[in-house]
């Protein structure tokens, strides 16, 4: 079963509808309720506070801007969700995209501190998390804690369900030596 996902926000009909009417102050609650939830994914997802900001923005300049194609046949916070994964991708591939150009493909970090004392802290799984390259540590945050399967993965990746497996079973056997 999927966590719970701090994107399970009720958003009531009449917000929406005053929204979608372009009301200023519901378009600003929107984001506010949004906006730590989108950051923390963004984050989890990038691993880069800057490129989560970015996301951020993207993603709450987008559903602004896309609100009224909302057909509210599923709920808006899973909506918002899929905006925010998409543009937390989307800095991924950018990055990539960057790197690539400065003739640097290896997204392994150089300086790898040591493994962490207590792997049952929280701070030493997010140091850890953080250390995994980045398609990796999106596919386990993706899998594990936002619950989309396989095919959802590699449709958002734009890879195959078997990169997202590979990439879930190597990143799993890395995060754990990681935390010895």
């Amino acid at each position: 079963m999927p966590a719970a996902s701090s994107f399970a926000i009720d958003v009531p009909d009449r917000l929406l509808r005053r929204a979608r009417d372009g009301e200023r102050a519901a378009l600003e609650q929107l984001c506010r309720w949004f906006e730590r939830p989108v950051f923390t994914l963004a984050l989890r997802l990038t691993g880069d506070r800057s490129e989560a900001e970015d996301a951020l923005q993207e993603t709450m300049l987008k559903a602004i801007a896309k609100l009224g194609e909302f057909r509210g046949d599923a709920p808006f916070w899973g909506w918002m969700r899929q905006i925010a994964v998409n543009e937390s991708l989307m800095q991924l591939r950018r990055r990539r995209r960057l790197e690539y150009s400065l003739d640097d493909g290896d997204f392994e970090p150089e300086d790898l501190a040591p493994p962490p004392a207590a792997a049952a802290d929280a701070a030493a799984l997010w140091r850890a998390l953080d250390a995994l390259p980045a398609a990796t540590r999106a596919v386990l945050w993706l899998y594990h804690a936002e619950g989309y399967t396989h095919e959802e993965i590699a449709a958002l990746m734009q890879r195959t369900p078997s990169f997202s497996k590979s990439q879930l079973a190597r990143g799993g056997r890395r995060l754990r030596a990681l935390l010895e």
